[in-house]
């Protein structure tokens, strides 16, 4: 069963972001050290309770996100949304690569004042590396939506299904070269 945390009910230490397929945003970020759990789910919208086939029909007003979990005495919000900017096209309007559709949009749920603070200063400094504008939406967090459980750790599960190995390693292979410091 779907599970609902409100966004009084996220640790502090949670940010909820969105870049295209849920599956890439929670591999990605499984690389990044200082992220303690991810969770894949859906938020943005208005639709309570939603499932991933009523998210795809474009209806619910929600986009595929991870809620990520992370200690901030090993890494910070604003690292966490630099990544961000490397682990998507923030530049793309209605989807990401082929995945195209609004629930495949690039957001950021903020819980507080400081987050939005962060997030916003973080879109303004990636702006200036872009030619195209940033279509990032950053907008408050209403509700969080866990997805269905076999949409968890996917990558994971499994590596080796055409979509993941296709479009998922590839970005994973290209971002564990940019942590290991090499260019």
């Amino acid at each position: 069963m779907t599970t609902v945390a409100t966004s009084s009910a996220l640790k502090a230490d949670s940010v909820v972001l969105g870049g295209g397929c849920f599956w890439c945003l929670d591999a990605a970020y499984q690389l990044l050290p200082g992220v303690t759990h991810i969770t894949c789910g859906y938020a943005g919208g208005t639709k309570a309770n939603p499932t991933y086939e009523e998210v795809c029909t474009e209806t619910t007003g929600h986009a595929e996100v991870v809620k990520i979990d992370y200690d901030s005495k090993k890494v910070s919000l604003n690292d966490i949304l630099s990544y961000f900017w490397h682990v998507h096209n923030p530049t793309q309007v209605g989807g990401q690569g082929n995945d195209m559709g609004d629930q495949y949009r690039s957001i950021i749920l903020y819980t507080n004042e400081d987050q939005k603070k962060t997030a916003e200063k973080s879109k303004a400094d990636i702006a200036k590396q872009f030619d195209a504008p940033i279509t990032t939406e950053i907008i408050p967090l209403k509700h969080f939506w866990a997805a269905e459980d076999y949409h968890q750790d996917y990558f994971t599960k499994h590596p080796n299904q055409g979509y993941c190995s296709v479009v998922i390693r590839p970005k994973i292979d290209k971002l564990k070269h940019m942590l290991s410091g090499q260019k």
